[in-house]
């Protein structure tokens, strides 16, 4: 692996360093690191599907100029990790997480795991499966997802649920595209979306994730059921669910509203903060969700 540890990261809260750390079966996962030598209460952030670790820089920006280590994971298949044909399993998944902590020198030190969408499946995973690993989790809008409860079974989860097929868009066409889709995004949010795509030669664009390994992801995710996990989960968690800011009482957001609720109430210690916004809050309320973490971390959210 290479050096976890470089000393500018360590040093200088304003500058990030890109490691290499491996994790399981020898896959080598890279890793956005800042302010590694730091005293807070170190931040390990994890992306949601077909997304990629820089969607975090506004977040983790803003909790390294408050003193915490932040290290933001691009998990297998994703952006500059490698990219294996499997392993996207959760017990995987979750194995990949521990080793990164590992590899950084956490173990040990009062973690706060945070993960968006799917993402957030994958730390309440981690906090159920390794709970001296974590010292507290956040669920930015995920965390919460149960595929099997919104189907009738899988074909038509992936029927619904295969993204569309965008290869070959120029990147000017689809940088175009996400500004005006997210025109009150931040740039580090903008940045960060242009980092889940691959640029090619030709100036064309495409998925780092593949589609054969995303359909993965999917299946594993419709039998994933976190809500089981809420209920013996020995870590606080904060959940961070995104509301419709035009109110709309759609099924998503009604489903949404119920999940929530249950894991509200099955958790031993956990609160809620309903911020309203799109899907990825990190990247569109960086400053807002960092103060979200901290008091995660430092326990204020649930007192």
């Amino acid at each position: 692996m290479s050096d976890p540890h470089p000393a500018d990261a360590a040093t200088d809260p304003g500058r990030v360093e890109e490691v290499r750390l491996e994790a399981t079966g020898g896959v080598r996962l890279a890793v956005r690191v800042r302010h590694l030598g730091a005293p807070g209460v170190p931040m390990l952030l994890v992306h949601g599907l077909a997304s990629n670790a820089r969607l975090w820089d506004g977040v983790a920006a803003e909790l390294a100029d408050r003193g915490h280590p932040v290290a933001a994971v691009d998990q297998r298949g994703h952006g500059h990790s490698d990219k294996p044909d499997d392993g996207y399993d959760f017990g995987t998944l979750t194995a990949d997480l521990l080793a990164v902590i590992d590899g950084l020198g956490w173990r040990g030190r009062p973690v706060l795991a945070a993960g968006q969408s799917w993402g957030g499946n994958v730390v309440v995973e981690l906090g159920a499966r390794h709970p001296g690993a974590v010292h507290a989790l956040a669920l930015v809008d995920g965390g919460t997802i149960e595929l099997s409860a919104g189907f009738a079974d899988w074909p038509t989860a992936e029927a619904a649920l295969t993204p569309p097929q965008f290869a070959g868009t120029p990147r000017a066409e689809f940088e175009a595209a996400l500004r005006r889709a997210h025109p009150d995004w931040p740039e580090s949010g903008i940045e960060g979306a242009l980092g889940n795509v691959e640029v090619l030669a030709d100036g064309t664009v495409r998925p780092w994730l593949t589609l054969p390994r995303h359909l993965a992801i999917l299946r594993s995710l419709w039998q994933h059921h976190p809500l089981e996990r809420m209920a013996a989960m020995q870590v606080p968690v904060l959940l961070v669910p995104a509301g419709d800011p035009r109110g709309r009482a759609s099924r998503h957001e009604t489903v949404k509203r119920e999940a929530t609720a249950a894991a509200a109430a099955a958790l031993p210690t956990g609160a809620v903060r309903w911020i309203d916004g799109d899907h990825d809050l990190h990247a569109q309320y960086p400053a807002e969700i960092a103060a979200l973490l901290v008091s995660a971390a430092d326990g204020s959210a649930f007192a």
